[in-house]
């Protein structure tokens, strides 16, 4: 079995239930289907992508939208049964995409076993410790004669106790269960910022010794990434620090910002220099770029700067062809689509087709995918930077103005002269 390797990933993210048009409420039986073959008809679109790595949303059984947990063993019913997820599974793995799953251990749904156990006795139930915050001298806005702690004052996501030696016991045997039951190669951690430091490492430890190339993923807003991503913790976190600054630079028209976040991270003195982290342009919880965009044509060019930075890319689906997405009333559910309900815009097989060649590049790169970063040139409306590995230099030059320019280089003592198009951009290898 091939070692787990990010720096060689390029990563396809699916929001199961939205993808395969699953009913909203999980009603047991009456709403049970086998839809997770859905996306099995969808791995020979993932391999024409250039995709050999899968972050898949959550999977596991709850009541609503797979974050509200109501049991970490079962496949949730409106996806499948757990013989056909394995099957999925082993499908991917013959196609030669590696799996990531969605671990979401802050927080549990109102349905999940221990809870249901508390409600029903009470100060009488052995659970009462699994619950975060538990008193039962105060009362919640669903009545139930107790309070709890609640991932950021939602209720219908009630926090799990991440101290209690059985709440550790039984997320860990869950965790060795989908690795041997479906030989997943890492998870992504939700909400990683409102987890206990010991769970990960204790995670850490765990699935190491279970798996060595395991890789932990934490979903992170804001902060120093390294607070998670250590050798004790986490190996990457959601690198959202740069998701604005590709539009941002874009839409303003000032390349200036996503080569300062750039040279930041990942620059001679840059803080995250030796993490591989995860880069994306839009997912389940935020707008679509194309949305964020006043035009779309720099679209590619993002998509550029986004196969050719230091760390993993990532492309949630729909976005290969350009679609739009925005949340509206409060609901992420604009974000999350039917695949059978995608409309594939203009230019969309254009923009579908250059991610496939990115991800072709990429893959014959050792520059793109373990070198270094410098910039060589920066104006408003023009980026150049260099990866540089052992003898090899890929130079990056992206075009963001609406006519041609020119440029004369020197990368490593080499002069390099490029012409590039209107919006357009280049790879070279010198």
């Amino acid at each position: 079995m091939a070692n787990f390797i990010p720096n060689e990933c390029i990563f396809y993210h699916i929001y199961p239930l939205g993808f395969v048009g699953a009913p909203k409420e999980n009603q047991g039986t009456s709403t049970a289907l086998t839809r997770i073959n859905k996306i099995t008809e969808h791995i020979a679109h993932m391999k024409s992508l250039g995709v050999n790595a899968l972050y898949l949303g959550p999977v596991f059984e709850s009541k609503y939208h797979g974050y509200d947990t109501k049991d970490y063993r079962l496949i949730d019913s409106r996806l499948g049964s757990n013989e056909d997820f394995e099957s999925f599974c082993k499908k991917l793995d013959e196609n030669g995409i590696d799996l990531i799953l969605d671990g979401v251990f802050n927080h549990v749904g109102r349905h999940f076993f221990a809870f249901e156990d508390i409600k029903e006795k009470r100060e009488a139930s052995p659970y009462c410790s699994w619950i975060s915050g538990l008193r039962f001298d105060m009362n919640n806005s669903y009545n139930d004669g107790f309070h709890y702690d609640a991932w950021q004052g939602h209720e219908e996501l009630v926090k799990l106790n991440l101290r209690n030696e059985a709440v550790i016991s039984y997320l860990l045997e869950s965790v060795g269960m989908w690795i041997d039951k479906f030989g997943i190669k890492g998870l992504r951690l939700d909400a990683a910022d409102c987890i206990d430091h010991d769970f990960f490492r204790r995670l850490r430890k765990f699935t190491t010794e279970k798996r060595p190339d395991f890789w932990l993923m934490g979903e992170i807003i804001h902060g120093d990434y390294r607070i998670w991503a250590n050798k004790e913790m986490l190996h990457s976190v959601t690198n959202y620090e740069m998701h604005k600054g590709y539009y941002s630079g874009v839409n303003d028209k000032n390349m200036f910002e996503p080569a300062h976040g750039l040279l930041r991270e990942y620059g001679d003195w840059g803080l995250y220099k030796d993490l591989v982290l995860y880069n994306f342009v839009d997912n389940h919880d935020i707008n679509r770029l194309a949305s964020y965009l006043k035009t779309t044509d720099n679209i590619k060019n993002i998509y550029t700067m986004l196969f050719t930075v230091p760390g993993t890319p990532s492309i949630y689906y729909g976005s290969e062809y350009g679609i739009k997405g925005e949340k509206a009333n409060h609901s992420d559910a604009p974000l999350r689509p039917c695949w059978d309900d995608i409309v594939i815009p203009e230019n969309g097989q254009e923009l579908f087709e250059h991610i496939a060649k990115l991800a072709e590049i990429r893959k014959a790169s050792k520059a793109l995918k373990y070198g270094d970063f410098k910039q060589v040139q920066l104006e408003n409306q023009c980026f150049v930077y260099s990866r540089s590995f052992e003898n090899e230099t890929a130079v990056i030059a992206v075009n963001i103005a609406d006519t041609p320019k020119s440029l004369c280089l020197n990368v490593n003592g080499r002069e390099l002269r490029l012409e590039l198009d209107a919006f357009g951009s280049q790879i070279t290898h010198i």
